[in-house]
C-alpha cells in the first residue's frame, strides 16, 4: 500500500491486530487512540493524535462512533468505521460526511471471504425462497468477550435472508418463548471461550438441511480487509460500504 498512514480508534483487540497487519503491509500507524487502554499513544481525538495520518479507522464502541466520525471529520479525515451497532444513524453519518467533505467507509465485517460469503448467501436464499418447504434460520458462535448479541455479521446475514425470502419479515434474536412465527427467522447467537467467529445459515426441510457456514481462524483478515479499505477510501467522498469495494474485487 502506497505511502498509507492511519490513526486507530479503540485499542482492543482488533486495534492491537490492526496494528500488526500494517507493520506487515508497511502501513504507517501514526497513534493509536482509547481512553481507557493504558498502551495507547493518545486518550482523546485531537488535532496532534491525527496529525499525518490518511484515515481514521474506527473499531471502538457503538456508542463512541458518531461523537469519533464528528471530531475526525473537523479536521477533515477520512475514515473507516469497522464498530458496528450504531447503524440506527447511518443518515446522521452520511450528513457529516457530505458536509465535512470526507470520505467514510463501513460494514459489519472487514473479512474479504465474508464478504463473498454475503453474497453466496444472497443467491442461495435467493434459490431457497423458489422451495416454501425450507425454513431459514442462522446461527452464530464467538468468544466470551465480544460485546454485542447478535453479531453485526449476523444482523447483515438476516437483512440478506429477508430480502430474499418471502414471506419471512423480522428477526428474532432475543430469548425464545414458545413457537416461532412462520414470518420470523430465528437468530442464535452463543458466546463462550476463544472463538473468533462463526457463522452459519442454514435451510431446513421435512426432507433435509443444508447450511452454509463461515468460520475465522482470527482477526488478520478484518485487519487485513480494513486496511484495504483505508487505502480504498482516501481518494473518495460520501459514505460508502464495505460492499463497493467487493464490487469492484469481483468485478
Amino acid at each position: 500500500m502506497s505511502e498509507l498512514s492511519i490513526a486507530i480508534i479503540g485499542y482492543g483487540r482488533m486495534g492491537r491486530q490492526l496494528r500488526l497487519a500494517a507493520k506487515e503491509e508497511g502501513v504507517a500507524v501514526i497513534s493509536a487512540i482509547d481512553p481507557n487502554d493504558a498502551d495507547a499513544d493518545y486518550k482523546e481525538i485531537t488535532a496532534e493524535s491525527l496529525k499525518g495520518a490518511d484515515v481514521a479507522v474506527d473499531f471502538s464502541s457503538a456508542g463512541s462512533v458518531m461523537e469519533n466520525m464528528a471530531k475526525a471529520a473537523a479536521l477533515g479525515k477520512h475514515m473507516v468505521i469497522g464498530t458496528t451497532g450504531w447503524y440506527g444513524r447511518i443518515a446522521e453519518a452520511e450528513r457529516l460526511a457530505g458536509a465535512r467533505n470526507i470520505g467514510v467507509v463501513y460494514g459489519p465485517n472487514f473479512s474479504i471471504g465474508m464478504n463473498l460469503f454475503f453474497r453466496a448467501v444472497d443467491y442461495a436464499s435467493y434459490l431457497f425462497n423458489k422451495a416454501p418447504e425450507y425454513d431459514a434460520y442462522i446461527y452464530e458462535s464467538h468468544h466470551s468477550g465480544k460485546a454485542d448479541a447478535p453479531s453485526g455479521t449476523a444482523l447483515e446475514l438476516g437483512r440478506i435472508l429477508l430480502r430474499n425470502v418471502k414471506g419471512k419479515r423480522r428477526l428474532l434474536t432475543g430469548r425464545l418463548e414458545g413457537r416461532i412465527k412462520k414470518d420470523e427467522i430465528h437468530v442464535v447467537s452463543l458466546r463462550a471461550g476463544s472463538n473468533p467467529g462463526t457463522h452459519t445459515v442454514g435451510f431446513d426441510s421435512e426432507y433435509d438441511c443444508i447450511e452454509l457456514s463461515h468460520s475465522s481462524r482470527g482477526r488478520a483478515a478484518y485487519a487485513k480487509g480494513a486496511l484495504r479499505a483505508a487505502e480504498w477510501i482516501r481518494d473518495k467522498k460520501g459514505l460508502h460500504t464495505f460492499s463497493e469495494l467487493i464490487d469492484e474485487i469481483i468485478r
